[in-house]
C-alpha cells in the first residue's frame, strides 16, 4: 500500500466517520476534507474546485430552481387536487397521495415534493382520523423512491451517471429514463405495499404540538373570474367544494351590496365577490379549486380613493337589492381588466411613493395590531395601505368576531391579524411605523394559471431534450432555468433562494475526493477487499454486498455523499471481477434512495419527525420490510437489466 492510498484511506475513513457522528455539517466535512486532499498533495490546487462545475452540480442546482418555480406557480397542487380522491378510504387515499409524491419526486426535487404535500397528508390525516405519522411517513417513502425513477429525480442518479461517463471507454452518462427500467417498480410495488399493510406497521401517535405561530381564521374576498370554475355554480355547490379545505362562506359582495346570508340556491356571476373564513395554510387550496383570485389582487388600485367616502354597506340590507348605478359604475371600472394580471402586475401598476423593486422582493407577511397601535379604528382605504405603503391586505384574523364590512373598509383593532403582501422592506417600515410586529412570512402559493403553464411547460420541454439526448442533462436544464426567469414564472431572487448551496457544496467538494480514490488505487484496494472477505470472487454477492453496503451508509449519512463515497467502490468492484460496472452503479443508485430506516438519512425523513409525532426508533417498522421489499425487486431486474 503507498503512501498516497493511506493518506486518501485515512481522509476518506475520518469524512465516514464524522458524516455519522453528524456534529459538523456535510458540507462542511466534505469542505475540510478537499483541503485536506490538496495539502496532502493528493488533489493539485488548480483542480482543487473543478469539481463545482461538473455536470451533476450544475444539473441539480437547475433542478432545484426549476422545482421552486412549479411549487410557487400552483402547478403541483392543481394536480394534487385533482388526482387524490375526496372521498376514499385509507388504502385507497394513501395509495394516491404516494403515488402523486412518487410521480412529482421523478421530475422535481423530492424535498420539494413532499413539503407540498405534507399539508395535504395532514388533512388527509384528519379525515381518515388517522394519528398524522400513519400518513406522513407512507408520503415521505413514497417520495423517496419516486426520485429513483428518473435522472433528475435525486442528486445520487446524477452523481452515478457522472460516474460512469467518467469511465474510460465507457458509453457515457446513463440517459434520462435508465433508471427507470429498475426504478419504477421498485416504486410501484413499494406505493402498493405501503398502501395496502406497511401503513399498519406505524406506531400511533400523536403530535406534541406543532411548532410556530397558528392564528385564528381569516376573513378574506376573493373574486369570481370570467373563466373561473365557479361561475354558474350555485353557491351550495361551492361552499360544498369548501368545507372539504375547512373554510366557508360567510358572505358575498355584488354590485358592491354586502348579503350577509345569501340563499344557496344563488347562481354565482363572474365579478361576484365571495367573504370567505379560512385557515391561512387553507388559502391556496381554496383559490385553486374554485378558480377564485383575492380581491385585492385584481381591485384597481385607482378605486381605494372612492372607496374612503363611500360608506359601509348596511350588513341587513335585503338580498339581491342593488344600489342605483353601482352596474353602471361596475362596467366602468372594468372588473376584467386585472384577471390577467398576477400579483406582482398588479402592484406595480399601483400608484405609490415607496421604492418598489421587482418581484423577487414580493413576500407574504402576519402582522399583529398592538394596543395603541395607529391602525385601531382605521381602515385600509383610510390609511392608504395600497397607495401609500404599496402594500396588499389579503385577509384579516380577528379572535372571537366577525366584522360585517368589507376587508378594505373593515375598522381595524388591537389583536387583529393582518396577512399583509408587498415587499419585505415595505412591510417591515410599515410594521414599525404603525406599531405592528412582524410574526413570520407564510409560506403561501397563490395559484397562479400562467405561470403554473409556463413552468410545466418549460419543465416538460427540458426532460424532453434531455431525454432524446438533443444536448446533455446540465445544458437542457440551464436552458428551462433560463427561460423561466426570461418569462418571469420565477423572480430572480428566489432562483437564488431555492438552491440548497450545503448540497451544491458538499457535491463540488467530493468529486475531487473521489477522483483522488481512483487515480491513487484505493478505490481498487477497498474493492479487492471487499471481493476477497464478502463475495469471494462471487459478482452476484457482489452485486448484493455494494446494494447493501450502500443502503446501510444512506441510512446513516447524506445520500449525496453516500453515491460519491460508493461509486469509485462500485467501479472497483466491477473492474476487480472483469464484468460490467453498469450494475453496480445501479446497485449505488438505488440503495443510495433507500434511507428507511432512520430520520437522519434522508430530508423528507427528517421533516415528518415532528408533525407526525414520531421517535426516532419508528422508522424500522415499516422501513425494514421496505428495504426488504426493495433488494427483493431489485437484485434480479438488476440481473436482466443490466447483466453482469
Amino acid at each position: 500500500m503507498s503512501g498516497d492510498q493511506i493518506s486518501v484511506l485515512a481522509i476518506l475513513a475520518l469524512v465516514v466517520g464524522l458524516f455519522l457522528w453528524g456534529r459538523w455539517r456535510h458540507d462542511l466535512v466534505a469542505v475540510s476534507a478537499l483541503l485536506a486532499c490538496v495539502v496532502t498533495g493528493l488533489v493539485d490546487p488548480s483542480q482543487a474546485f473543478q469539481g463545482f462545475g461538473h455536470p451533476a452540480v450544475i444539473t441539480v442546482a437547475c433542478m432545484l430552481i426549476m422545482s421552486r418555480a412549479l411549487q410557487t406557480s400552483g402547478a403541483v397542487e392543481v394536480l394534487a387536487r385533482r388526482a387524490l380522491p375526496e372521498k376514499a378510504g385509507p388504502v385507497l387515499s394513501l395509495a394516491a397521495l404516494m403515488g402523486v409524491g412518487a410521480l412529482l419526486s421523478g421530475f422535481m426535487n423530492n424535498v420539494g415534493a413532499m413539503a407540498l404535500l405534507m399539508p395535504v397528508g395532514i388533512k388527509l390525516a384528519q379525515r381518515l382520523k388517522l394519528p398524522p405519522g400513519q400518513v406522513l411517513m407512507p408520503l415521505a417513502f413514497g417520495t423517496i423512491l419516486g426520485g429513483m425513477t428518473t435522472l433528475i429525480g435525486t442528486p445520487p442518479n446524477l452523481i452515478v451517471a457522472g460516474f460512469r461517463a467518467g469511465l474510460e471507454g465507457g458509453p457515457g452518462p446513463f440517459a434520462m429514463f435508465d433508471f427507470a427500467w429498475i426504478g419504477v417498480p421498485v416504486a410501484v410495488l413499494g406505493v402498493l405495499g405501503i398502501a395496502l399493510v406497511g401503513w399498519r406497521l406505524v406506531p400511533k401517535r400523536q403530535p406534541a404540538g406543532m411548532e410556530g405561530f397558528d392564528t385564528a381564521a381569516y376573513l378574506t374576498e376573493a373574486r369570481l373570474l370570467e373563466e373561473g370554475a365557479s361561475v354558474g355554480k350555485t353557491l351550495g355547490e361551492i361552499e360544498a367544494v369548501l368545507e372539504q379545505s375547512g373554510a366557508q362562506v360567510v358572505g358575498l359582495v355584488r354590485h358592491e351590496m354586502r348579503i350577509t346570508a345569501p340563499s344557496l340556491q344563488r347562481v354565482m356571476r363572474a365579478g361576484d365577490v365571495l367573504v370567505i373564513e379560512a385557515a391561512a395554510d387553507s388559502l391556496s387550496s381554496v383559490l385553486s379549486s374554485l378558480g377564485l383570485k383575492l380581491e385585492e389582487s385584481v381591485r384597481p388600485p385607482a378605486r381605494e380613493e372612492a372607496d374612503k367616502d363611500e360608506p359601509a354597506d348596511a350588513a341587513e340590507a335585503a338580498e339581491g337589492v342593488a344600489r342605483p348605478g353601482d352596474h353602471a359604475r361596475d362596467h366602468q371600472r372594468g372588473e376584467g381588466q386585472g384577471e390577467h394580471r398576477d400579483e406582482g402586475e398588479a402592484d406595480d401598476e399601483r400608484p405609490s411613493d415607496k421604492p418598489r423593486g421587482d418581484a423577487a422582493e414580493i413576500a407574504l407577511m402576519e402582522v399583529v395590531v398592538l394596543p395603541g397601535s395607529a391602525l385601531a379604528g382605521r381602515s385600509a382605504s383610510e390609511i392608504g395601505l395600497r397607495t401609500r405603503h404599496g402594500l396588499n391586505l389579503l385577509a384579516v384574523s380577528r379572535q372571537g368576531s366577525r366584522s360585517v364590512e368589507r376587508l378594505r373598509a373593515m375598522s381595524l383593532r388591537a389583536g387583529d391579524i393582518l396577512l399583509l403582501q408587498g415587499p419585505t422592506a415595505a412591510i417591515a417600515e410599515f410594521a414599525s411605523e404603525s406599531g405592528c410586529v412582524p410574526l413570520a412570512a407564510r409560506d403561501l402559493q397563490i395559484p397562479n394559471r400562467r405561470k403554473a403553464i409556463q413552468a410545466s411547460l418549460v419543465m416538460a420541454l427540458a426532460v424532453g431534450v434531455a431525454a432524446l439526448g438533443l444536448v446533455p442533462a446540465a445544458v437542457a436544464f440551464m436552458g428551462g432555468v433560463l427561460a423561466m426567469l426570461v418569462l418571469r414564472t420565477l423572480p430572480l431572487r428566489m432562483a437564488y433562494e431555492s438552491i440548497d448551496w450545503p448540497v451544491i457544496v458538499l457535491l463540488g467538494a467530493l468529486f475531487p475526493l473521489a477522483d483522488a480514490m481512483q487515480s491513487t488505487g484505493a478505490a481498487d484496494l477497498l474493492a479487492r477487499a471487499l471481493m476477497d472477505w464478502v463475495a469471494r470472487g462471487d459478482p452476484v454477492i457482489a452485486l448484493t454486498t455494494v446494494l447493501l453496503v450502500t443502503m446501510f451508509l444512506s441510512d446513516l449519512m447524506n445520500n449525496a455523499a453516500t453515491a460519491a463515497v460508493m461509486c469509485p467502490v462500485a467501479i472497483g468492484s466491477a473492474a476487480t471481477l472483469g464484468v460490467n460496472a453498469d450494475p453496480f452503479l445501479m446497485a449505488v443508485a438505488i440503495g443510495a434512495s433507500c434511507a428507511f430506516l432512520t430520520p437522519i438519512g434522508h430530508q423528507n425523513n427528517t421533516m415528518i419527525l415532528g408533525p407526525g409525532g414520531l421517535r426516532f426508533g419508528d422508522y424500522w417498522r415499516l422501513g425494514v420490510p421496505l428495504e426488504a421489499l426493495v433488494v427483493a425487486v431489485s437484485l434480479p431486474l438488476l440481473l436482466i437489466v443490466w447483466p453482469l
